[in-house]
């Protein structure tokens, strides 16, 4: 369970910054498991990131660095209100370098429901809001429908 982190806190860094926040491509994408839908644009996807970071009671990284030609890695487990968390982040860069594609794949699932709560209740009243779970309606915000239909299993 690798969202458990080292426990060693000596790992737990609080002094992070991503070298490609900076770096941000003015039509940049950022998908995650947190979100409901896609986040289009430079400046929303840095106000994003910026809050959720605060979240963040540390970062304990298990690797940090380059992947494939154009792509950057982080994969670290941190605690979100004494919950155990973890993400994988995927970074893919366009040809000038630039930040171009983000995918954030947090977990577990009840680590990942709070955060999209607490991120829904900071940006409530905002054009963010809609991107995370709320408290309201059962704590789901409609998106809109499924782009095709759900399949359904038989057990065995």
């Amino acid at each position: 369970m690798t969202y458990l982190g080292s426990g060693d806190p000596v790992r737990e860094r609080t002094d992070y910054y991503p070298p490609w926040l900076d770096q941000l491509a003015d039509d940049v994408t950022l998908e995650g498991a947190a979100l409901n839908g896609v986040v289009h644009g430079a400046d929303n996807v840095r106000k994003l990131l910026a809050y959720a970071r605060t979240l963040y009671e540390y970062q304990d990284f298990e690797f940090i660095g380059k992947y494939g030609e154009n792509g950057f890695v982080e994969d670290y487990s941190s605690r979100v209100q004494g919950q155990p968390i973890a993400n994988i982040a995927v970074v893919r860069k366009n040809a000038a370098g630039q930040a171009q594609s983000l995918i954030m794949n947090h977990r577990p699932l009840a680590s990942v429901l709070m955060f999209s709560r607490l991120m829904g209740k900071h940006f409530a009243g905002t054009q963010y809001a809609r991107y995370f779970m709320s408290d309201s309606a059962g704590g789901r915000q409609d998106v809109g429908p499924s782009p095709r239909p759900i399949p359904q299993w038989d057990a065995p």
